[in-house]
């Protein structure tokens, strides 16, 4: 260009560092940049403005901040684009203090917050459950004579559903259709999000229908939430019918989706189903990850079918998918179902020498094994190692073992490991005192029975008075 006799003004260097910094090629930016003062020409607010987005693009907020310093301190005057620059970026990040810090940077500096300064702040409050400071500066906008918009509105509604405030939510619903605000798909999911989390779903149902009579096109996330929720809630019927649902309307089922249905049908025992799903995933070129396996593993497990996961966990391998401590501690788990425990503790010692790191889930499921058969010495030789490997007994550990020796009639030594549990802080539950009770009722000892009966409601706990 400067060959030819045309030399690039302010305007053309503004240009093509904001076009550089809007594809994140902010050290070319930097560049044109570094130039400037050969060519003598001053950068302005819109080039530094430019930059802070492209640092904030990439993630290099540090050097945003050093970069706004450096605007200062040459005698530029930041406006409300700038600071909402690093506002968006910092609140994506969920640094509440450093956000609150910003805002009021740009008070004291004379810059007025706009809708996109106080959404922003208002966001990162209320989706970290501060839902008075959110409303707080969302009253303060109002006082400063921003009218809010149906997104704003949104992120206070999704606030409040995070936090299980529904009533509070519809009031910001009915405050938002007073102002002559629209509820749009988003605001429609985010409350058909916090019904499907409280359990609503008859309510989650009639504003689904609301939804579409008003003409409101349902899309992915829409039928996603509903999904969840009715798997979660036990309702497969429901979730198969959303989800084909979701297919008429041309919305592609992705991972995500299939994993949700499998993980319902496999938690209802239905695994006839899960496998269906599965094939249907696998002809639709969706590639199961190690969610997919490990759903259809411990369903397999938990129904009882061993040889199933097995088969399945070879075709994982195949696959080039190598097993996590998830998937080894459910193997483990259906060895121990089956009773074959031999091949379970076997499986430990695979995992360990694959570089895979057991942890208390893969000792408890082990010793709970052993106990079921008996076998104290091989479980406390696995209590053994569970202290070498330096793991923290929790209360499920302390339960198996106390519970092993209440069913071996050891009630002197099930006493110790209850002491030893206060001693070092844990707290002992319902079933830690329902083993001891009925271990002493076994042995028709009644008086040490009701001595345990009594201490669990000293300490609060509800005991089952069937004994």
């Amino acid at each position: 260009m400067e060959g030819k006799g045309v030399f690039a003004d302010i305007v053309t260097y503004n240009t093509l560092i904001n076009a550089y910094c809007r594809e994140g090629l902010v050290e070319e930016a930097f560049q044109l940049l570094n130039s400037f003062s050969s060519r003598g020409m001053e950068p302005g607010l819109l080039t530094y403005n430019a930059i802070l987005y492209g640092l904030c693009k990439i993630g290099k907020y540090d050097r945003a901040k050093d970069v706004l310093i450096e605007m200062l301190q040459l005698g530029l005057t930041p406006n409300a684009a700038t600071y909402n620059t690093l506002l968006v970026e910092i609140c994506r990040r969920d640094n509440i203090l450093e956000a609150q810090e910003i805002f009021d940077e740009m008070s004291r500096r004379g810059v007025l917050p706009d809708l996109v300064s106080f959404s922003s702040l208002i966001g990162v409050l209320a989706r970290n459950g501060h839902l008075y400071q959110a409303l707080m500066h969302f009253r303060e906008m109002e006082r400063s004579g921003i009218v809010p918009d149906n997104v704003i509105y949104t992120i206070l509604i999704d606030g409040f559903c995070r936090n299980g405030a529904l009533s509070d939510a519809l009031k910001m619903r009915d405050e938002m259709l007073a102002r002559g605000c629209f509820m749009d798909v988003v605001t429609y999911n985010t409350f058909l999000n916090g019904l499907c989390k409280k359990k609503m779903f008859a309510d989650a149902d009639m504003l689904f229908n609301e939804m579409v009579e008003r003409g409101m096109v349902p899309d992915f996330y829409t039928f996603t939430t509903l999904i969840r929720g009715y798997c979660k809630d036990g309702n497969m019927d429901k979730a198969l019918n959303l989800f084909e649902a979701m297919v008429r309307t041309n919305l592609k089922p992705d991972k995500v989706t299939y994993n949700t249905l499998i993980d319902g049908f496999c938690k209802a025992g239905e695994m006839g189903r899960a496998k269906e799903l599965w094939d249907d995933m696998i002809r639709k070129d969706i590639i199961p990850d190690h969610i997919s396996y490990g759903t259809v593993l411990n369903g397999f497990c938990s129904s009882g079918l061993l040889p199933e996961a097995l088969n399945l966990c070879d075709q994982m391998l195949e696959k080039g998918i190598r097993p996590n401590l998830v998937t080894c501690n459910t193997l483990i788990k259906g060895y121990c179902r089956s009773g074959d425990m031999p091949k379970a503790y076997e499986y430990l010692s695979k995992m360990i020498s694959n570089g895979i790191i057991p942890d208390s889930f893969s000792y408890n499921t082990l010793i709970d094994g052993y106990l079921k058969e008996a076998n104290l010495e091989k479980a406390f030789i696995l209590i053994n190692e569970m202290e070498k490997r330096g793991l923290q007994f929790n209360i499920i550990t302390y339960n198996l073992i106390l519970n092993g020796f209440c069913a071996e009639g050891k009630m002197q030594e099930a006493e110790q490991v209850l002491r030893k549990m206060i001693e070092i802080g844990i707290n002992p539950d319902g079933a830690t005192y329902s083993s001891l009770i009925n271990g002493h009722v076994s042995q028709d000892n009644m008086k040490e029975a009701f001595r345990f009966h009594d201490e669990m409601l000293q300490r609060g706990l509800v005991p089952d008075d069937r004994f």
